[in-house]
């Protein structure tokens, strides 16, 4: 069983799969350090906007170093807080249509 994991309830885009509940097959992270250290601290929508440009390529990188495709996810997982709202629900959008589009689990 390999689970497509998304995360996102802050400032990080993080996408990983997990085998069999034990075996991760990938991570992949997508920083917004840079972009937020002129900021002195995390900017909400900044955070968000950069989720959005992110998520996709991460899940797309996450497949790819994992020698899977989409049609391999068994199920997807995603945080649903506590976090940032706009940042949370970029996440979750995101796994909610991939778990619709593949008729898995969420």
């Amino acid at each position: 069983m390999k689970i497509l994991g998304i995360e996102t309830s802050c400032d990080e885009t993080a996408v990983g799969i997990v085998e069999d509940g034990r075996r991760l097959r990938s991570n992949v992270i997508a920083s917004q350090t840079a972009l937020h250290s002129v900021h002195g601290g995390v900017v909400p929508e900044v955070a968000s906007r950069q989720h959005i440009k992110d998520i996709v390529p991460a899940v797309e990188q996450a497949l790819a170093d994992s020698g899977s495709n989409l049609q391999d996810v068994d199920a997807v997982a995603v945080t649903h807080g506590p976090g940032l709202a706009g940042a949370l629900i970029t996440g979750l959008n995101t796994a909610k249509a991939i778990a619709f589009g593949l008729n898995v689990p969420l």
